[in-house]
């Protein structure tokens, strides 16, 4: 898909401010500081329409960015890291609930795992719940550009002894925001699912 038109649209906290369009939608999921903002801003080449933060959790609401007036990409609140209150963390978890139970727009999760760490039981548990919900899941290895060559070959093997890559609905994707590495190939999986 080549990206001629990317804007953002909306932070939502409830399912009456969602996009009403009834286009496809992607969420993106992952750990507070696993580089969502980086992954939209290199998929749609765009420098800044994700914010990136050097404090981690930023991200509080579900934010939904139109891409060539085809799709959605819905970046929801990262995991783990948010300096937030449990019960903030909890009405996170259920807002993200709400969204990926409830959505008849949603067509595919993508969960970003930082690439040069072992999936947190967060992960696990995100990786679990979308196979639960039978929603198509492109787990994305980022920061691919920090690892050395010999780790970046056995990264497949790593992931996958944390998470099922083996499922039929589960596919994976190397990438780094830093090299570009497979936006092509994010963008042939997206295209895939609509």
């Amino acid at each position: 898909m080549k990206v001629v038109d990317a804007e953002f649209v909306i932070s939502a906290v409830s399912e009456k401010q969602y996009p009403k369009d009834d286009l496809p939608e992607f969420a993106l999921a992952g750990r507070s500081n696993v580089g969502k903002s980086s992954l939209i801003n290199t998929i749609v080449n765009r420098r800044k329409l994700a914010r990136t933060s050097q404090q981690p959790g930023k991200t509080q609401t579900l934010n939904f960015y139109k891409v060539n007036n085809e799709l959605y990409l819905v970046d929801v609140p990262g995991y783990g890291y948010a300096k937030v209150s449990k019960r903030q963390r909890a009405a996170f978890g259920e807002m993200i609930q709400d969204y990926l139970e409830t959505r008849a727009d949603l067509e595919g999760l993508v969960l970003l795992v930082d690439a040069r760490h072992n999936p947190t039981s967060d992960d696990i548990n995100m990786f679990n719940y979308a196979l639960y919900l039978d929603v198509p899941i492109l787990v994305v290895a980022t920061k691919m550009d920090k690892l050395k060559k010999m780790e970046a070959s056995q990264i497949r093997q790593k992931i996958g002894k944390s998470l099922d890559l083996t499922q039929k609905n589960v596919s994976f994707l190397p990438f780094s925001s830093v090299t570009k590495l497979n936006v092509d190939k994010f963008w042939d999986w997206i295209e895939d699912k609509m």
